[in-house]
Order: structure tokens, then sequence, then C-alpha cells
């Protein structure tokens, strides 16, 4: 067994279909699942079985399974010491709720390539936690901390969120001075059953029954509210990007939440990934403040 055969397990164990291990090593489906067969042969064990629910490691699976990882490791390390320190290379997938990926991470990873070009990086926003052992990114930035799972998790930052409303919004409705007055007012926020975290929960916690105009992304909420929808919570760091918007009775409703940078525990021994959190790490929280300081 190579490390080829092993690759391609790993990407069917993650995929959980031989056509999504397809897609990620750009190889015709047919192709992975006769390999895979072949390789099953070679191992005189069936690694896998197919379900309505897509392709489940069998117990003879589970058992290679922290081996082939092991590898995957190893070869990282590999490459890496034959590319040298002198700057990062290959590809990075970034997880990321779509407040972070919007408003932070793209001017915080502009600067990273700019001083690493041999550098791809990859965001996905959305709305959801990520599976790391899945490897559905190599990264992952949360609003909460995991308490399950093999993880290394370290605390980014804390960041701020207001209300806010378009001064178009609030010239052409009732002023709003204290909480009490939020119920005469069109609410902007998250749609209740699609909330993937309890933390982001905001209207929910001030008390909000009704949520007339509701989304799972960030960025459309935002961009309600500039078009002076109504009134919803904002993070601090997205105000500069919307000057329509103004804060609202923001010195009776104040927010602290926190981004969390998760890993998968195996992957601290890869240099290169160790790099990249730092800079990651250190990229965010200056850009949080900088934001915060302008809203």
């Amino acid at each position: 067994m190579d490390w080829d055969d092993l690759r391609l397990f790993l990407a069917v164990t993650r995929a959980e279909s031989l056509s999504g291990a397809g897609k990620a090593l750009r190889l015709d489906p047919a192709t992975v699942g006769r390999r895979i067969a072949r390789l099953e042969d070679v191992l005189e064990a069936r690694l896998f079985v197919k379900s309505p629910q897509g392709y489940g490691l069998t117990a003879e699976g589970s058992r290679i399974l922290a081996h082939a990882e092991r590898a995957e490791l190893a070869m990282a390390g590999a490459v890496e010491e034959l590319r040298g320190t002198h700057g990062l290379t290959g590809q990075i997938r970034i997880g990321a709720p779509d407040g972070c990926a919007n408003y932070l991470l793209p001017q915080v990873l502009a600067a990273i390539c700019d001083n690493n070009p041999g550098l791809e990086v990859q965001i996905v926003a959305l709305p959801r936690v990520f599976n790391l052992s899945k490897r559905e990114a190599d990264i992952a930035i949360a609003v909460s901390r995991p308490e399950t799972g093999r993880l290394t998790v370290q605390k980014l930052t804390d960041y701020r969120l207001h209300l806010a409303a378009s001064t178009q919004y609030l010239a052409q409705h009732p002023a709003v001075q204290s909480v009490e007055d939020l119920r005469a007012h069109r609410m902007v926020g998250y749609i209740a059953d699609m909330i993937f975290d309890k933390e982001l929960d905001y209207l929910g916690q001030l008390g909000a029954e009704r949520i007339p105009l509701a989304s799972n992304s960030v960025s459309v909420q935002l961009n309600w509210l500039r078009h002076g929808a109504g009134i919803g919570v904002v993070h601090d760091f997205a105000l500069p990007s919307a000057p329509e918007l103004i804060r609202v009775i923001a010195d009776q409703i104040s927010l602290t939440r926190s981004f969390w940078l998760i890993r998968h525990a195996d992957d601290g021994r890869v240099e290169r990934l160790n790099r990249f959190a730092d800079l990651l790490a250190q990229g965010i929280r200056k850009e949080v403040l900088r934001l915060e300081a302008l809203a």
C-alpha cells in the first residue's frame, strides 16, 4: 500500500462519497471506486460500507484511519522541510462564520499573502460548525469554544456588537430611547431555527418576540439595515463599511462575543500551519481593534 492509496482512502472517508472524493482529487468517481476496490483486494478487507447516507467506514477501515492520517501529516512535513522556511506555500482552507469571513478575513489574509506569494488561501463562509476531522477546512474560526473532539483551541479576540439602523430609517420612525421602544420597530436578525450557535441568538437574548426580516447571513442583514429596512444587531467591526448606519441605544445594549481559532490536534506537528495560525491570530486581533476604533 502506497501513499496514493492512503490519500484516496482519506478522501472517500471525508467526503463519504465517491463523487465527493473524485471532485477533491480531480478523478472520475468510477476511477475512485475501482481503486478503492483494488485497495480492499490488496488488504483483503472491506474498508467501506455503502448506505443511503453515503460511504461509511467499516471496523477494518476505522482501524487504518489513524495510520493514514499520520502518513498524511508525515508527507506534509516532508514537503514543508524541502520547501524551507523562507515563506509559507501551498493551500490552506479556512472555515469561518460569514461576519468574520466578510469583514475581517479578506484584508487580513491579503496582507499575509502579500508577504508569502507562494501561499494559496481559501475562505469557506458558512453559517455552521466545520468538521475538521473530515478536513472540511484546515483551520476554523468559531464564536463558541468547542467542548469535544481532538482539537486545539485558542482564543483570538473579543469583539463588540450594538443595535444599529440607518439614519434614513430613524428619521422616518418613532424615536428609540429605551429597550421598550424597540417593540414599535421592525427588527432584522437571524432565522430562529437556523441559528447554529447560541452565541448568535442576539435578539432572543434581548427579548425580541418577532423578527419580520430574517436571514442566516450577516451580510444580508447588514444590507437590509443599510437600505432602511429596520433595526438589528451589527458587529462594530462591520460598521466602518456601512457609513449609513448609526448605533441605537448603545448606552443600554452592548454585546460582547469572542472568536476562537480551532485546529485538528494532529496539525500541531505541521510547522507551516503553526506559522500561518500565528499570523492569522495576530492579524485578526489588530484588525478588530482598528475597525472598532473607527466605528
